[in-house]
């Protein structure tokens, strides 16, 4: 029993991670495949890590597992963000939101 719920985890893991990867492939621009990365970083580790709690047991590889898991799920939003301000900057030359002047906000005489 214990070896159909290891295959289990690691055969969803293996699954997230195709279906993202598709998701990145199929994606028009940077900003939309930058969705379909989190997947790949949050679910996968987790799956795979229960598939290693479940088979080890709670032992120092498992919580070494976690505590690597736990860095990815502190750091991947971060990383994503990151990810995001970098194309930002490099299409427009500046990270912040520039709107542009409508009609009706033109110059005011001086």
């Amino acid at each position: 029993m214990r070896g159909i719920a290891v295959d289990i985890f690691l055969g969803l893991g293996v699954a997230v991670a195709i279906m993202s990867s598709i998701g990145i492939l199929a994606m028009r621009d940077a900003y939309q495949r930058v969705h379909y990365v989190t997947p790949i970083s949050l679910l996968t580790p987790v799956s795979i890590g229960i598939a290693i709690l479940i088979q080890s047991g709670w032992s120092s590889r498992s919580a070494q597992t976690w505590l690597a898991i736990g860095f990815m799920a502190i750091a991947s939003p971060f990383l994503s963000h990151a990810t995001m301000r970098a194309i930002r900057i490099r299409e427009t030359g500046d990270w912040r939101l520039t709107l542009p002047k409508q009609a009706d906000q033109a110059e005011e005489p001086k």
